[in-house]
Order: C-alpha cells, then sequence, then structure tokens
C-alpha cells in the first residue's frame, strides 16, 4: 500500500475466512493498493463494493470507478491497481474462480464493469453480509456451507448469471436474503403500531403473500415472529435499569403493543412470568447490588 498525500496513513481490516469465500472489511486514509502475487497464489474473484468514499479499480486493461454501494467485480489474477484518493472503506468479497467462473456465461464482458448500487441482487447480497457481523457466529459447518451457498448466488445474480443459474439462485440466496432484509427491517420497526405485511410487502416491492411464504419456510408465520420480537424486547427492556422510569405499560406500548391486557396475557404465555414480576425482580437486584 502506497500512501497518497500528506495525510498521516492509517490502515485498519478485518477479515473472515469461510470455505469458499473471504470477506474482508478495509478502511484506511488515501493510497494505491498493489497486489503482490506469488506462483502459488489461486486465482479468486474479488468483489470490491466501497462503503464510504470512493475507489477506482485497474483491471484487465480497463478502469472503473466507484461511489459507496457501487460494485466490480475482478479477477485477482490480473488486478493491477486499487486507488482510493480519498480516506474510504470497502468491502471484498474473494471467492475461488473455480466456484463461481463456470456459472458466469459472458465473464469476459462482465469482469471491470460497473455494478450501480441500485442493483436489487446487490442491495440483497450487502445486507446479507452486513447481517453476518451482527448475529451470526456461524460456528456449525451446516450453517458455513449454506451461508457461503447464499452469498455465491447473490454474487452470480449481480453478474447476471445465465437464466439456469439465475433461476437456482433466485430458490437459495435470494429468498434467504430477502428474508434476512425483511426481518432486519421489522426489528427496526416494532414500535410502530401499524407494522404490517401488507406495509413491509410495499416497502421491500414484492407481494404480501411472498412475505407470508418466506415465513412458512421457517415453520413460522409473519405474526408470530413480529410478537416474539416484541415480547422479547419488552422482556430485555423491563430488566434494563435504564428504562427503570418507564412503566409496564409505557414500555408494552413502545414495543408495538396497543391493548395492555393483550400484552400481559401474551408475555406470560412466553415467558412464564408477567411483566410486573420481571421488572420487581430487576428492582430488587438493583438494591442487592446497592446495599452490597
Amino acid at each position: 500500500m502506497e500512501p497518497l498525500g500528506d495525510m498521516p496513513f492509517h490502515c485498519s481490516a478485518s477479515l473472515r475466512t469461510l470455505p469458499g469465500l473471504i470477506i474482508a472489511s478495509i478502511a484506511g486514509s488515501p493510497n494505491r493498493l498493489m497486489p503482490a502475487r506469488t506462483k502459488e497464489d489461486s486465482e479468486n474473484f474479488l468483489v470490491v463494493v466501497p462503503t464510504s468514499g470512493t475507489t477506482t479499480v485497474s483491471a484487465h486493461g480497463r478502469d472503473v470507478s466507484l461511489g459507496p454501494g457501487d460494485a466490480t467485480v475482478i479477477s485477482t489474477a490480473d488486478l493491477d491497481l486499487i486507488v482510493t484518493p480519498s480516506p474510504a472503506s470497502f468491502l471484498a468479497l474473494a471467492i475461488p474462480a473455480m466456484i463461481l467462473g463456470p456459472v458466469i456465461a459472458n465473464l469476459g464482458e462482465v469482469l471491470t464493469t460497473l455494478i450501480p448500487s441500485s442493483t436489487d441482487a446487490l442491495q440483497l447480497l450487502l445486507g446479507y453480509v452486513a447481517a453476518l457481523h451482527d448475529d451470526m457466529t456461524l460456528a456449525a459447518p451446516g450453517t458455513r456451507h449454506q451461508v457461503v451457498t447464499h452469498i455465491h448466488d447473490l454474487v452470480a445474480m449481480a453478474l447476471g448469471a445465465g437464466s439456469a443459474v439465475t433461476a437456482m439462485a433466485q430458490g437459495h440466496g435470494l429468498r434467504a436474503a430477502r428474508l434476512r432484509a425483511i426481518k432486519s427491517d421489522i426489528m427496526g420497526r416494532l414500535d410502530q403500531h401499524d407494522l404490517s405485511v401488507e406495509v413491509l410487502a410495499a416497502r421491500h416491492r414484492v407481494s404480501a403473500r411472498y412475505i407470508s411464504r418466506l415465513f412458512k419456510s421457517e415453520g413460522r408465520t409473519f405474526t408470530d415472529f413480529v410478537l416474539t420480537q416484541r415480547l422479547k424486547r419488552a422482556h430485555d427492556m423491563l430488566q434494563d435499569g435504564r428504562f427503570a422510569d418507564r412503566s409496564v405499560g409505557t414500555i408494552a406500548f413502545d414495543t408495538g403493543f396497543s391493548d395492555l391486557s393483550y400484552f400481559n396475557r401474551t408475555f406470560r404465555r412466553a415467558h412464564g412470568t408477567t411483566p410486573s414480576d420481571v421488572r420487581k425482580a430487576q428492582e430488587q437486584s438493583v438494591d442487592r447490588i446497592e446495599r452490597a
């Protein structure tokens, strides 16, 4: 990495290595990144996505300039230069050429071309990868394999793979990414009393029936998922001293419940105790700590 300009050089990176996939998040000062190759290096396809700032990638005799959320795909064997002229961060996904290469019919035309940030498959891919940092330890080999397959599918779709591959990806990675994006949206809107499958369908530009089928594939309903998450959030708030000044009714309202008796009934069924008892246990715990 060769620093650019007078700004002090810095770079930070996090890597996650999985079978058939490497995920790298990199942030740094302005620099030119030049590859150092050895004969033992295997060829990978690299998906490059700036998350802030701008990046120019030179490979395959072409240059492509990327803004935040845009993407391009290159072969590491032909990568010449990655330039970030200002402080920037970007995501990079490395996939072995032997995995992705056979499914991309027009590979020569696709490499080092701009994939706009508005591309649906790209947005789903980024949302799926971001979720891995938040809530997935991927301890089980079967889970790791499934997640990697979903990412491969979404990358192939973003590249406009052949119709057969796209159909397969629609059945695997796209559904998983759609469901994860919808769940994430729900988690950010649990306090909204008008949250419904129709509202989410309009936001995600799919049908309400499609969302219902996504949840059904997990053996649950949309309503069950929303109720479970609201009750869990209410339980967490009742145990959190930061919300000690809020009444049980206020917490119920803040987690999307408009009927207090319904909240109390479903809370007891889910947690085996009442909201008031959870609040009392939290207060007693604080008293013991203070006396100690």
